[in-house]
């Protein structure tokens, strides 16, 4: 994208769309009261009205579906990742550790196929190959991880398959997910941006409640490994098919001095890295630290619950009492999450209200949601103790920061991607996407780490809750400069 869009300090995430882009606020985040002449001006300006055609918001939900299934696939495996190699035989902390396969896997992973994804001239389209190679990916890899305990007799043997095995199916999630925010942007219209990442966000809500229902099928999941994984696998199946059955993409015409080789999609990162507008560094460091946060949630919430809420242990003999509060723990933990997912589902819808119904800034929008995702976590591991209707009370309210992170964020990318396609400039709709991605990943990374360590010097079961107190820093630091920037404006 031309440097001309980061001219302006992105201070004001808001500002930015108005001022650079030539659209008003309303344009911007209040699609809903846009004419319908402008959308035909807009088309008539591009080049394509004539081409492309138009996608009303159902279509674009339908096309949206294969977010839940990723969903899905990432609510199941982030809390049972680690009890999964702890059942293998891994030591807690290590398992832990080896949490840090999806930071570092999607860091590298998701630019490259973003930039790939943005090039590729097949005549399916630019998109469409690269899910279903993830997909059959994903399905291998799913597989042979979640077989591990089956395949193999000897402990070690299991372990020392299992681990680079989850971080190959990592890199087969993170291909399969990276095109599909962009699939979407691609085929919406101005007005359409921003409501569809929202509407991104209830697919989530949705594919998490399914996540956390696969989870009840069995008391302790992590021993019924590969029937659930194929469950989930066949569920991202049936929502691509959905998908390719709707989606019409036009194929992309090769330039002529389009570079070549294996290395064009790496230097296509490098090149368009410069070029970025200085909201996307503003949103970077605003999504590395909400998900610091988030990912003690994501990933944790599950041993939290029958570790350190329930004093469970899922080594002890069946049918001991520390075995039965294990899975209480557990069931508590997923029935939690089922309720969380329907209050994700009416934040997201509520957040739909306020950018289609009135001028409230995203700022002014995301910074509520953070704070509550600090306050949260800092009552996990200072309050709750061994209260689990209070537990699961605000594990409901922590998805208010990843429900904010996914809506705002991305919406605006692909605000300001549609309009600076409007007006003829090259743009990278995936790439920038995938690298606002990137930012997740390290504020995970940095999460996996810290708990990993804390482990090593305490028991899981007092581990857990100081991985909270944690995790609550990083999110006010960011809510706090978000609001005092926002009044110094206003």
């Amino acid at each position: 994208m031309p440097a001309q869009y980061g001219n302006r300090a992105a201070d004001d995430i808001t500002a930015i769309v108005p001022d650079e882009i030539g659209v008003d606020e309303e344009s911007a985040l209040s699609p809903g009261k846009v004419h319908a002449e402008k959308r035909a001006q807009a088309g008539a300006e591009s080049g394509d009205s004539g081409d492309k055609e138009f996608y009303p918001l159902w279509k674009l939900t339908l096309v949206a579906l294969p977010q839940l299934g990723v969903q899905v696939m990432w609510c199941f495996i982030g809390p049972n990742a680690a009890p999964y190699m702890n059942h293998l035989g891994v030591s807690p902390s290590l398992a832990t550790l080896n949490n840090v396969a999806g930071p570092i896997t999607g860091f590298f992973t998701g630019p490259i196929i973003g930039a790939w994804s943005d090039r590729l001239t097949s005549k399916w389209g630019r998109r469409r190959p690269i899910i279903l190679g993830g997909l059959i990916s994903t399905w291998i890899a799913g597989m042979l991880f979640s077989a591990s305990e089956h395949l193999f007799a000897d402990t070690t043997a299991k372990i020392g398959f299992a681990v680079p095995m989850y971080w190959v199916m990592d890199v087969t999630i993170n291909i399969l997910q990276t095109p599909h925010r962009a699939l979407v942007a691609d085929l919406a219209s101005v007005e359409q941006q921003v409501p569809m990442q929202v509407v991104f966000v209830v697919i989530m809500a949705i594919g998490n409640f399914l996540g956390y229902s696969i989870m009840q099928i069995y008391k302790v999941p992590v021993e019924h490994m590969l029937q659930l994984m194929a469950l989930i696998c066949a569920i991202n199946t049936a929502c691509i098919l959905v998908q390719f059955a709707v989606a019409k993409e036009v194929p992309l015409k090769r330039a002529e001095n389009a570079a070549k080789g294996a290395c064009a999609p790496v230097l296509g990162v490098l090149s368009s890295v410069r070029g970025m507008p200085c909201l996307l560094y503003h949103l970077a460091v605003v999504q590395c630290l909400v998900w610091t946060g988030n990912t003690a949630w994501t990933y944790y919430s599950s041993q939290w619950f029958a570790d350190s809420v329930f004093q469970g242990d899922q080594h002890a003999p069946e049918g001991s009492e520390a075995k039965l509060r294990y899975g209480e723990g557990m069931h508590a933990f997923s029935m939690g999450g089922q309720m969380r997912s329907g209050f994700q589902l009416l934040a997201a819808l509520s957040i739909i209200v306020l950018l289609l119904k009135t001028s409230l800034r995203p700022r002014l929008i995301y910074a509520p949601c953070i704070f509550v995702g600090a306050i949260v976590s800092f009552l996990a591991g200072y309050i709750v103790g061994h209260n689990s209707a209070f537990a699961i009370i605000i594990f409901i309210f922590s998805i208010m920061p990843e429900t904010g992170s996914f809506a705002i964020p991305f919406g605006l990318v692909a605000t300001l991607n549609k309009r600076a396609e409007q007006e003829g400039k090259q743009v990278s709709t995936a790439l920038q996407m995938a690298l606002l991605n990137c930012c997740v990943t390290v504020g995970q990374q940095l999460c996996h780490v810290v708990t990993a360590s804390i482990e090593t010097r305490m028991p899981l079961e007092t581990a857990l809750p100081v991985a909270f107190l944690f995790a609550a820093g990083a999110p006010w630091v960011r809510s706090y400069d978000g609001c005092i920037g926002f009044w110094q404006r206003s």
